[in-house]
């Protein structure tokens, strides 16, 4: 059953839903140009999701070709990764990215959101790695994160 795409089978992931992934890339896409349209800069736009959300957010930022303020990446990892160095748009090589992950997540192992910051940041991405006591959910500490970070990329008062 898709939400943003198909999963099929079990992390560790061999087969991905590429058609999918690029959909909703897509969908993200036209979002994006509505809020543009409406007037706000792309540089003020930031992608944000939870799990299947969070994966098509960092797939969907990596490769905008316009600058966008930010990447929440909770708790998940990058899908068709494999396809990020023929796709990756130049403009958002400095785009700050916060990954925060549960160390006890069983949908998603912490193992494999690991791999998919080790190759951001050997991408050279400034990834901005977050740990937490959990499973896959969100906690106290990391809404407290969101907020520190949310803050850093659009220079926000939100206290």
């Amino acid at each position: 059953m898709p939400a943003w795409y198909d999963i099929y089978g079990h992390i560790p992931i061999t087969h991905e839903d590429e058609a999918g992934i690029k959909a909703s890339q897509e969908y993200i896409n036209s979002l994006i140009v509505n809020e543009i349209n409406r007037g706000v800069p792309s540089e003020r736009i930031l992608l944000a999701g939870f799990s299947q959300g969070g994966a098509i957010a960092l797939h969907t930022a990596l490769r905008y070709p316009q600058k966008l303020a930010g990447v929440l990446a909770l708790s998940t990892y990058l899908p068709l990764h494999a396809l990020l160095s023929k796709e990756a748009s130049a403009a958002n090589t400095d785009t700050p990215i916060l990954m925060a992950h549960g160390i006890f997540d069983d949908i998603i192992p912490l193992e494999t959101a690991a791999k998919s910051r080790d190759l951001l940041q050997n991408c050279r991405y400034s990834v901005n790695w977050r740990e937490y006591n959990m499973a896959h959910s969100l906690c106290d500490q990391e809404i407290i994160d969101i907020q520190i970070f949310l803050k850093q990329v659009l220079s926000l008062d939100l206290s």
